[in-house]
């Protein structure tokens, strides 16, 4: 039987996106897999779409959920990997829909020693506005509307819903970092626990994903391109808060420098407490 995949997609108040992402996710022609929404701290609206979903998703839902102090992305991406029982994670963002074959196609893709990083087409607003408050479905359109939204200026470029059979130029960058994100990444879970998951000394919003990454090619996994393949459609929000961005970068560059392959505050590190709670 075909392993399971958990796919972690992270949220905070904001469940007009939520409900959408969840709705692309529950016409998956590849159905082997499980979502775990990992909320830094949402209030209890979200909760309640969650459980609402639960019965119609078609495919097991958690909700892992912590207390909101600040930007703790790292912190509750590793709880929900610690709830999750995928042998492969799927990372997700809540405002990043994924088309019908998206599970299918990081299967395929998924192969021992490597990470499949994935790219995004950025909405913008209007489209954004658009399309939640009238309930489109743009997950299920094809590629001559997306091509219209294009000229039209409706998103920020192409590429990342098209689909191009690239085979070994899959691993052309195999030591590369740079460019990857969250929002659409795939590891191992052997690989995660070999890195001890994501460092929670990352606070506020930039870098803990690429932390994540070059601890990974540290410890000698691979990079593996999702483009042209996985693209997700990322829903336009502001800026975050990009205060502590400066001392993350810092952070960053000594991890690069050192060599450093476990997390200091990662997946081992985790504790039971009264700020996170499975749901």
């Amino acid at each position: 039987m075909a392993e399971l995949i958990s796919v972690i997609m992270t949220t905070y108040d904001r469940e007009d996106a939520l409900a959408a992402v969840l709705r692309s996710l529950a016409r998956q022609s590849d159905r082997n897999f499980e979502v775990i929404v990992a909320d830094d701290g949402s209030g209890p609206a979200t909760a309640t779409l969650i459980a609402e979903w639960k019965p119609k998703i078609g495919v097991p839902l958690a909700h892992v959920w912590q207390e909101h102090r600040d930007f703790r992305a790292a912190e509750i991406r590793n709880r929900a990997i610690a709830t999750s029982r995928g042998t492969y994670c799927v990372f997700l963002d809540g405002d990043c829909l994924v088309r019908p074959d998206f599970i299918a196609t990081h299967r395929r893709l998924a192969e021992p020693g490597f990470f499949v990083t994935g790219n995004r087409a950025l909405l913008t607003a209007k489209l954004t506005d658009a399309a939640l408050r009238e309930r489109q479905e743009p997950e299920a359109w094809g590629l001559g509307r997306w091509i219209g939204q294009r000229l039209g200026g409706g998103l920020n470029r192409l590429a990342p819903v098209l689909r191009l059979p690239l085979g070994p130029l899959r691993k052309l960058r195999p030591r590369a970092w740079e460019g990857a994100r969250s929002c659409n990444l795939a590891v191992r879970r052997a690989d995660l626990e070999r890195v001890d998951g994501f460092d929670a000394a990352f606070s506020g919003w930039g870098k803990e994903d690429s932390d994540l990454l070059v601890r990974l090619l540290h410890a000698g996994v691979r990079r593996k391109d999702g483009a042209f393949a996985t693209g997700v459609l990322h829903l336009w929000h502001p800026p975050a808060d990009r205060g502590r961005l400066a001392d993350n970068e810092r952070r960053l560059d000594a991890v690069i420098a050192g060599g450093r392959v476990r997390a200091e505050r990662g997946l081992s590190s985790l504790a039971v407490d009264a700020g996170a709670t499975p749901a």
